[in-house]
């Protein structure tokens, strides 16, 4: 955290905020995709889970390896998805109010 721009105060601020929309998904079985990394089966069975339609990180090739696929989950980096959001909703960053 020492390396972070934000102050300690902004950081809470932020966390609380994200907090405030997240809701809390229990994972009531183990697909285990069996992802090239053990320590990303866990990801892909949150999302799968939670109904999420994207994972966005950077570790892009090893989440999309492995031998269970979910046609409907989408793995893309930070960038693909900003530039798939701005083509869908324009610079409207809440287009669900």
């Amino acid at each position: 955290m020492n390396r972070s721009p934000l102050s300690e105060r902004e950081r809470e601020e932020l966390l609380g905020a994200f907090l405030s929309v997240c809701d809390w998904v229990p994972v009531t079985f183990l697909w285990r995709p069996n992802r090239a990394d053990e320590g990303d089966n866990h990801l892909v069975e949150l999302a799968v889970a939670g109904g999420a339609a994207s994972i966005v990180t950077n570790n892009v090739r090893d989440l999309q390896s492995g031998e269970l696929k979910f046609d409907r989950l989408k793995i893309e980096t930070p960038v693909t998805y900003l530039k798939r959001w701005r083509i869908t909703y324009g610079n409207d960053d809440n287009p669900h109010d």
